[in-house]
């Protein structure tokens, strides 16, 4: 254990909370994010697609005036027969219809067996000054509408709503607040009409059957959260590994080990009777003796080491030596008279 007791020191502690923290949100928090965003729009894609082909179905079957719509009937088409509350329409405010701003015109209707639901009539756009245009009223009498059941819109914080240019507005199409506004009792859903209906106005289209690049993201942050720890990981091995070669070195250097044999220049002949041991009639010379090795020391271990080393050396700044000058009267007698002449000296 004390070979990681390195990683007590604070440096070493920081990193591993950021990354347990790290993977931690990306496991808890992004992952589930991105692929719960994916699963959402799957199920709606699905939904869309199976109402494609579906024949309407009278809206009864879908309210029962208790409970809000089911997820299942979301986006199923519905044929709903009964008249426009016109003196009861509200906007939706702020909203963005193929990138561009746009209001939305909401209008209860009363459906013919007493009941009432609120209804979408489509999009309108704002005029230069950014206020409601001038929308025409939906059609009185009994009319038959058909349109797609659609789950009540919850706006994001308490927003009240705004009463301007003659009209009053919210930010969320939610029955049970527009039906406070307009005091009438309103069914928990709502119906997004369809194209060429009575008193309908700019169609809003369907989404688009794709799910988006949200499984990928998902995917992504869970191989971020996978990643950050093998990093960590990784570090540590690096500090261990690096941790162990300086000790091998400092080991085979101070056993004499270390630089090997051949690193240097080889030592010439000593003076004296070796000399003479070449000679004719002398005793044969002797191949100098090689220093043993350390089996244990690896060149190519400590080459890095030793590379570093020698780069730290090469950066060291080297004194200058200069050149001791030469005194006039040590100079030779026609260069003395030359410097005379050009300096205006005697010589």
């Amino acid at each position: 254990m004390r070979r990681l007791s390195f990683l007590l020191r604070p440096g070493w502690l920081a990193l591993i909370a950021l990354c347990l923290a790290f993977a931690y949100m990306c496991f808890t928090v992004l992952a589930p994010w991105q692929l719960g965003k994916n699963s959402r729009n799957s199920d709606r894609n699905d939904k869309i697609a199976a109402s494609l082909h579906a024949d309407p179905v009278p809206v009864g079957q879908v309210f029962d005036g208790t409970t809000a719509v089911a997820d299942a009937d979301e986006w199923r088409p519905v044929a709903a027969t009964g008249t426009y509350l016109a003196d009861k329409q509200v906007l939706v405010r702020l909203r963005s219809i193929e990138g561009d701003p746009a209001y939305e015109v909401l209008a209860p209707f009363r459906l013919d067996d007493g009941r009432t639901i609120l209804v979408d009539r489509g999009y309108v756009r704002p005029d230069q000054q950014m206020q409601p245009p001038q929308i025409a009223p939906p059609p009185g009498g009994t009319i038959t509408l058909d349109a797609r059941v659609r789950q009540p819109e919850h706006a994001t914080g308490d927003r009240p709503p705004v009463h301007e240019a003659g009209w009053t507005q919210v930010y969320a199409i939610d029955p049970g607040k527009v039906g406070a506004l307009t005091d009438v009792d309103l069914l928990q859903g709502y119906l997004q009409l369809e194209a060429d209906q009575p008193g309908g106005l700019g169609v809003i289209a369907l989404p688009q059957l794709d799910s988006g690049p949200y499984l990928s993201y998902g995917l992504q942050w869970l191989a971020f959260g996978i990643m950050a720890p093998l990093g960590v990981g990784y570090f540590v091995w690096a500090e261990l590994r690096e941790r162990r070669l300086r000790r091998a070195y400092d080991q085979a250097v101070s056993s004499g080990a270390w630089p090997p044999p051949g690193a240097g220049p080889e030592p010439g002949p000593r003076e004296g009777s070796d000399s003479a041991a070449g000679e004719p009639g002398g005793a044969p010379a002797q191949a100098p003796r090689t220093p043993e090795r350390s089996p244990a020391v690896d060149e190519e271990e400590f080459a890095h080491v030793m590379r570093g080393r020698r780069k730290r050396r090469a950066h060291t700044p080297m004194p200058v030596r200069t050149p001791e000058r030469t005194r006039v009267e040590e100079l030779p007698e026609a260069q003395r008279r030359t410097l005379a002449e050009r300096y205006g000296k005697k010589p």
